[in-house]
């Protein structure tokens, strides 16, 4: 896999000034707590949050995926409450508020990866021929007629307000960074999920790959496989 110089040398920089921040950060954890050093932490923290970015966005979407792959370290750290607290509190466009209002109304009510596995059905579906291809796309298929809708929220008749500030927040950092490409291991591929208080007909045509929280996740069959 070829890549030309001039990335690498911006990768290696951009490398380099994250090693220097987590070094700093290190240092601070190991210094006397008091209120000044949890305030320099937060600084420290929001730099290296920000120069990742700054480090995916700048290196070739190719190069991206086969390291993601290929250095799949710890992964599992996003799916920690108090990992994701650290993190700044961003806004996106369109698509973004379009994942986090899906995760905020869907499934507020369920644990990080609850939520995590939410934005794979949706992501999962906007990759597939079978849906439509944007997020919103995704989340608004079906919404223009009474309990048609794919999304429960989008056409229960009701006008959904956000009245849960640090919920909104928490799904929209889930939101940012799966757009951003973080792996999609918790459903294996599942494209359909629904309340395990209820049984709809529509669940026996497909193969559950998992359950999270209060939520079944399914996938379609592949009748290939089966023959």
């Amino acid at each position: 896999m070829g890549f030309d110089k001039l990335s690498e040398t911006k990768i290696h920089v951009m490398l380099l000034r994250i090693s220097v921040k987590l070094i700093t950060l290190m240092i601070l954890s190991i210094s006397p707590p008091n209120i000044a050093v949890s305030d320099a932490n937060k600084l420290v923290i929001n730099d290296i949050f920000h120069m990742d970015q700054k480090y995916r966005a700048d290196m070739p979407k190719q190069r991206l995926k086969w390291l993601i792959s290929a250095t799949n370290l710890d992964h599992n750290r996003i799916y920690s409450q108090s990992y994701l607290d650290l993190l700044p509190v961003l806004k996106g466009g369109k698509q973004w508020h379009c994942l986090a209002q899906a995760l905020y109304f869907e499934a507020r009510g369920e644990s990080v990866k609850g939520q995590f596995a939410v934005a794979e059905v949706i992501l999962n579906r906007m990759d597939s021929k079978d849906f439509p291809n944007s997020i919103c796309g995704v989340v608004n298929q079906g919404s223009s007629k009474r309990h048609r809708c794919q999304f429960s929220y989008m056409c229960d008749g009701q006008y959904e307000i956000v009245r849960e500030k640090q919920a909104f927040e928490l799904s929209g950092k889930i939101a940012t960074i799966m757009m951003r490409g973080a792996p999609r291991q918790l459903t294996t591929g599942a494209m359909f999920y629904h309340s395990q208080n209820v049984s709809p007909r529509w669940s026996r045509k497909f193969r559950r790959t998992t359950s999270i929280g209060q939520h079944y996740f399914y996938k379609a069959v592949d009748v290939s496989s089966q023959n």
